[in-house]
């Protein structure tokens, strides 16, 4: 049933928004003379507000088709290198990427999809061999693809460092921390020739029980049964993904809105009086980054469930006691992968500690290769995304590969 509330309200939305799309450009329309007096200016730029807030979305594009390179600008070309049912690794080139360090980027599958991150290669693509993870929409895979759990997600993963080849560097944002620390503890013990050269970990929940946030409280108040019987979800017939279970990502977003709706209601704010002003350049970016915020995907069941269960009530992984088909993850069999954790000052979903708790885990590794960075005045996005990552940030990761690449 909540599925199908949500698609009805879906499509009231879609038509609402339409409507008020066509009475805005009606309004502002050069040949309207009632456009220019009383309120007609500021009417029409709530229509707009409220026309971009209603609409739906599908799954964007990177569109990411040049960038500079030692100087010079280079034409980017983007293609996926290998499938999987449940996700894609992309791989980013331009003439002068071959021979640079090989960053594989490790998407969250937490109701966002990988171009969340757009900001994030767009930054590394000029001097580093990019790859990202690409997952898939849950309700958009059939049945017959089987189960994807974080067992699964640790394989993609191995496998896709496979495919890159030896050498590679890896970055993980946020919810794939643990499951890229895990893939990486595996690879070490088993003397694997592609396990990563470094590292790096930002806003990831390493260990929840250090500054538990608004998120972790939220998966540790509540018995696992109620996340059974409250936020999984059977997808309809209409979908390629029939009948299977999932984690819709529209219960993700409302969490996440609800989380900061002062924050988001003032930016709406803001973009209506943008509008209002005539300044279309700042009311874009507001637009831009809710186009991308808005757009959500399902995870499956299983790999939510088993999330909630491992990360953020059991703290399988800073306990030594997360497993992978039925096998220990000892992080003291890390011994040569150089780890970079990163965290923000403000950051309200993984909170102070967490991330860094990585670094005092791998007990085998020296302490020259451990780094820790704490962004000072920044929150959850703006640790891979926006100024401070593009000038504070990302530097040090780079700085990080390098150091570390031989």
């Amino acid at each position: 049933m909540l599925y199908h509330a949500f698609e009805m309200q879906k499509s009231w939305l879609a038509g609402a928004s339409a409507l008020a799309t066509a009475g805005a450009q009606v309004i502002q329309h050069p040949a309207n003379p009632l456009g220019y007096f009383g309120g007609s200016p500021m009417f029409a730029s709530a229509l707009e507000v409220f026309a971009h807030a209603a609409a739906p979305r599908g799954k964007p594009g990177f569109e990411l088709y040049e960038s500079m390179s030692e100087g010079e600008s280079v034409r980017v070309t983007e293609k996926v290198e290998a499938r999987k049912p449940f996700g894609q690794l992309k791989h980013f080139t331009h003439k002068k990427s071959a021979g640079k360090p090989k960053l594989l980027i490790v998407a969250p599958m937490s109701g966002h999809y990988a171009t969340l991150l757009r900001g994030t290669v767009e930054r590394m693509i000029g001097e580093h061999d990019v790859w990202i993870t690409d997952w898939r929409d849950a309700r958009n895979v059939p049945l017959e693809a089987g189960k994807f759990d974080l067992d699964d997600y640790i394989d993609y993963l191995i496998s896709w460092l496979e495919h890159i080849g030896p050498g590679a560097h890896m970055l993980a944002v946020c919810q794939p921390s643990v499951p890229s620390y895990a893939a990486a503890a595996i690879m070490a013990a088993d003397k694997h020739k592609c396990r990563p050269k470094t590292l790096t970990m930002m806003g990831g929940p390493i260990d929840t029980r250090k500054a538990p946030t608004a998120v972790n409280e939220h998966a540790m108040t509540r018995p696992y049964a109620w996340f059974q019987e409250n936020v999984i979800v059977t997808v309809p017939a209409w979908y390629p993904g029939a009948g299977r279970r999932v984690y819709p990502g529209f219960l993700q977003l409302a969490g996440f809105m609800s989380m900061n709706l002062g924050n988001h209601m003032m930016s709406h704010w803001s973009m209506f009086k943008h509008l209002v002003e005539g300044d279309g350049e700042s009311a874009d970016k507001t637009k831009e980054f809710y186009d991308e915020y808005r757009a959500v995907c399902d995870m499956t069941a299983e790999f939510y469930l088993q999330t909630v269960d491992v990360v953020f009530q059991r703290h399988a992984l800073p306990k030594g006691e997360m497993l992978h088909r039925g096998k220990p993850v000892d992080l003291a069999k890390i011994e040569d992968i150089a780890l970079l954790a990163i965290e923000g000052e403000r950051d309200d979903i993984s909170g102070l500690g967490q991330t860094k708790a990585a670094l005092t885990l791998a007990k085998s590794l020296p302490a020259e290769q451990k780094k820790y960075l704490m962004a000072k005045g920044v929150g959850h996005y703006g640790i891979f995304n926006g100024r401070k990552w593009r000038d504070d940030i990302a530097p040090v990761v780079e700085k990080w590969i390098r150091a570390n690449g031989a």
